[in-house]
């Protein structure tokens, strides 16, 4: 799975609609140009190409005060929401993701209802140990890398990468049924996108809004 895709299916959805330079100020507001592929060519042709696949809609509105041609807003179609949550349960049960799919999977974790997210997390964990239980059939933790050669370090990094994936996801169980953030249907979300003209104090350098469409 491509981080992008969900990170800009996400990025317009609380917006309900939004335009190319809102979603990139909106990754760019949560460092996801430093831990993920979300830069602007991404995002652009993200954009683009799941317009022509149904799953965003297309509008466009009329030019910005500074002139030039009209800009395009998106908007999530019926299949776009049900791809966008389809990708985030999928990026929190799946355990051999990269690490911006689930960074990306995290950040949109309160949109779902608090026992869904819990229960996604559980499986995570069940799945973590069935593949943990697999390497060590052949590589035994206590007795340390040194009895597989130099090669046994690559089995010794995967299994402690493990146990503190784990260890990081029984903590964030916790802390959810502990009753931390507020998930879909509790009251009023957390708001993570800026407002339309509040300045990014993360923005990288780049052209006028007008250009990116």
């Amino acid at each position: 799975m491509s981080a992008i895709r969900l990170l800009v299916l996400g990025a317009v959805r609380q917006h309900g609609r939004a335009h190319g330079y809102q979603v990139r100020n909106d990754l760019e507001y949560w460092g996801a140009h430093e831990w993920s592929n979300a830069k602007p060519g991404s995002i652009y042709h993200a954009l683009k190409q799941m317009a022509k696949q149904g799953v965003l809609l297309a509008h466009e509105v009329a030019p910005s005060t500074a002139g030039g041609p009209p800009r395009t807003e998106y908007e999530l179609t019926r299949a776009g929401h049900e791809e966008f949550f389809r990708l985030l349960r999928e990026a929190l049960v799946s355990y051999d993701q990269k690490m911006d799919v689930l960074s990306a999977a995290i950040g949109f974790i309160v949109d779902l209802p608090r026992a869904e997210a819990v229960q996604l997390l559980r499986d995570r964990l069940a799945r973590l140990a069935e593949w943990r239980r697999a390497v060590t059939e052949y590589y035994v933790p206590e007795e340390g890398p040194a009895q597989l050669g130099h090669i046994g370090e690559i089995m010794n990094m995967w299994v402690h990468s493990a146990d503190a994936e784990e260890d990081w996801t029984r903590g964030l169980i916790g802390r959810i049924e502990a009753g931390a953030y507020t998930f879909a249907g509790e009251g009023e979300p957390f708001v993570g996108v800026l407002a339309e003209g509040q300045e990014n104090p993360y923005a990288t350098g780049r052209s006028h809004p007008q250009d990116f469409r």
